[in-house]
């Protein structure tokens, strides 16, 4: 394997994975080694420019800071669960930055308890989704309508329960970024 020359595609899909403190660390470090073996371009972004630990103590030193992040250079965002979401929304650049892609019907992924950020970007009402058990409610009342599936895809949201889908998590993002962000 060591003169293998991968073909880059011109036309390569860009993702910004965001980060805080206590992220859950499979749903971050999965979709993004997953994303990159399919060539998709995977740009950790977090509040500050350190490294960040997940709950199981993986660390993680992100590529930018949030507020360098411009939905313009990207075509989706992918919000990993964990305890960072409840950190995570309460940043208004991570809120404008979520609206900005919702605006644009870009990708928007989200699992576990990643639904927090989506739902204090107040863009979840009528969206179909699920997310951890443990949040329903506040999925439900932040307007979405709820389902206890793996996976679900509607328009530009993918959304999944735990790291018990990230298989099907990443099938769904893969599937949504090579459709232009469009599936219902």
């Amino acid at each position: 394997m060591s003169n293998m020359n991968i073909p880059k595609n011109n036309t390569r899909k860009r993702v910004v994975l965001l980060i805080e403190e206590l992220y859950e660390d499979l749903e971050a470090w999965y979709p993004k080694i997953r994303l990159s073996e399919e060539d998709i371009e995977v740009v950790t972004a977090a509040p500050k420019t350190k490294i960040y630990h997940g709950k199981k103590g993986i660390p993680m030193e992100p590529d930018r800071m949030i507020s360098q992040i411009k939905e313009e250079d990207f075509d989706g965002i992918i919000i990993p669960g964990g305890f960072a979401p409840d950190l995570l929304r309460r940043y208004p650049d991570v809120l404008n930055l979520v609206r900005a892609f919702d605006k644009k019907k870009k990708l928007i992924a989200f699992i576990c308890h990643a639904g927090w950020v989506p739902a204090s970007a107040h863009i979840l009402k009528g969206r179909k989704g699920t997310s951890l058990m443990a949040i329903k409610d506040d999925m439900i009342n932040a307007g979405m309508i709820w389902e206890d599936a793996s996976v679900v895809i509607d328009q530009n949201f993918v959304t999944s329960r735990n790291p018990l889908d990230l298989g099907n998590f990443c099938k769904g993002i893969i599937e949504v970024l090579h459709n232009s962000g469009v599936h219902v």
